[in-house]
């Protein structure tokens, strides 16, 4: 093979079709040989600056973001002039893939197929000193989530990405058609989610305040789901499914989602999140479980992440709770009433 031999029919380069300057500096192709292959009809384009795409056409959705974390990813200018060897594999350094390019890695029907994308937000961090051009998005961050690996590519994890997607979207039901699905396809938990938005300070925006009401909205009835689930499945005894509970003649003592009554045993889902005030919520409800505990009913407090991620051993506790009834005092009467 010679050097007259066309460079986008070389084996070594044809595995990937978007290559940086650097990786086609590493196989001893020089730039006057890429700005050649560059020029107008050439079998190469320039996709991104130092960042080249080796055929004509227009590129796939796959290679935009191949291209868009190779442009992100590059070293400093410091360490690109210098003579040491490029990296093994695709060099995406610190960069990640997030927003909307990031849910539809992840699977998520509401997020549009990449190459549908006008842009594609990749993160960095911070103390990098790189721009925003053609269709890439650089968002730069301090302290950057640790990636996940999708499919080979460094993606940021789902509440992450979709702070960032919502971020750039005015649309509220777009908002909350990305959200609803984060939380019904298993992805993540709300208040991991609106921890996120909250620290983007996109909370203040009202399409964002509605998209976060339908979001814990799903995310408590997928946390009741799991726990019908967790009681029909693991073999525990039926209880009364979202119950009032009040003192004969007296003060309501608090709802709660789960009660048995012939072992005064409660189960109740902590529904907090870190929008609200933490201390005041918990300080209200360990009130009302020192309460209900001075009258002899258990209280087994349980997270949606708990019922998501340990079922099993949230029934162990539960079916304990409920075994345990026999050697307690008899609890005192309480009135229950439908939720």
């Amino acid at each position: 093979m010679t050097q007259n031999t066309p460079l986008s029919l070389r084996p070594h380069l044809v595995r990937h079709h978007v290559q940086s300057a650097a990786q086609l500096r590493a196989r001893g192709v020089s730039a006057a040989q890429t700005a050649a292959q560059c020029l107008p009809g050439g079998p190469w384009q320039q996709l991104l600056p130092g960042v080249y795409l080796l055929h004509p056409g227009p590129p796939t959705g796959e290679e935009r973001l191949h291209g868009a974390l190779l442009y992100a990813g590059r070293p400093p200018v410091s360490a690109r002039r210098s003579a040491a060897p490029a990296p093994a594999g695709p060099p995406y350094g610190e960069a990640m893939a997030t927003g909307p390019a990031a849910l539809t890695l992840y699977g998520f029907s509401s997020a549009p197929p990449v190459a549908s994308l006008h842009r594609i937000d990749v993160l960095v961090p911070r103390t990098r000193r790189l721009r925003s051009t053609g269709y890439v998005q650089v968002l730069r961050r301090a302290g950057l989530p640790r990636p996940v690996q999708v499919d080979g590519v460094p993606v940021a994890p789902v509440e992450r990405a979709l702070a960032d997607a919502v971020a750039g979207i005015t649309d509220g039901s777009m908002a909350r058609r990305m959200l609803t699905e984060a939380v019904r396809g298993g992805h993540c938990e709300p208040a991991a989610v609106v921890r996120e938005l909250s620290a983007a300070k996109l909370l203040g925006l009202a399409h964002v305040r509605e998209a976060v009401e339908s979001l814990l909205a799903e995310g408590r009835a997928v946390a009741e789901s799991r726990l019908y689930e967790m009681v029909r499945t693991r073999g525990l005894p039926a209880p009364l499914w979202n119950v009032d509970l009040r003192l004969p003649g007296g003060p309501r003592l608090g709802e709660v989602d789960a009660y048995w009554p012939d072992q005064a045993v409660a189960v109740e889902i902590d529904s907090r999140t870190p929008s609200e005030d933490g201390e005041a919520h918990w300080s209200a409800y360990a009130d009302k479980r020192d309460h209900l505990e001075r009258l002899g009913i258990t209280v087994v407090h349980v997270t949606a992440e708990k019922l998501r991620e340990t079922l099993e051993q949230q029934a162990t506790v539960v079916r304990t709770a409920l075994m345990a009834a026999n050697d307690r005092e008899p609890a005192a009467y309480v009135v229950i009433l439908p939720r």
